[in-house]
């Protein structure tokens, strides 16, 4: 057994209760652990992110140029446009961050929390020939 493994994801936010749903409904996931501090999830895919209170908490900027992108989350999506269709209907936002001309292979956005996150589009595999 390695001597370190990898635990979770935390977030800190001023309201992990509500973070944490909005994160446990985007990912069709289930609440595993709460305390007056503390909420952690894990999505259906196994995946466990937690959220933390911080009275404080302030979303970063990005994309804007005042703060740099200090970390995000990515997820893995096989539709894009219904994938943004939960984020915006679960009280997430679409983040600006590139030429809106063309094709997006992915799309940013905030949380309502403000923390970022992308949405990439997996290609489905292309269909055996003969």
């Amino acid at each position: 057994m390695p001597l370190v493994t990898a635990g979770v994801v935390v977030l800190d936010c001023a309201e992990p209760e509500k973070l944490a749903e909005f994160y446990r409904q985007l990912l069709d996931g289930e609440q595993i652990g709460a305390s007056a501090n503390l909420v952690e999830i894990r999505g259906g895919d196994g995946l466990r992110l937690a959220f933390r209170r911080d009275a404080n908490a302030t979303p970063p900027s990005w994309p804007r140029p005042e703060n740099s992108l200090q970390a995000h989350l990515e997820f893995l999506v096989a539709d894009l446009d219904e994938a943004e269709r939960r984020v915006v209907g679960l009280g997430g936002r679409p983040v600006e961050a590139g030429d809106p001309a063309g094709t997006y292979e992915e799309r940013g956005f905030a949380d309502p929390a403000g923390h970022s996150f992308t949405l990439r589009l997996v290609p489905s595999p292309a269909p055996k020939q003969g």
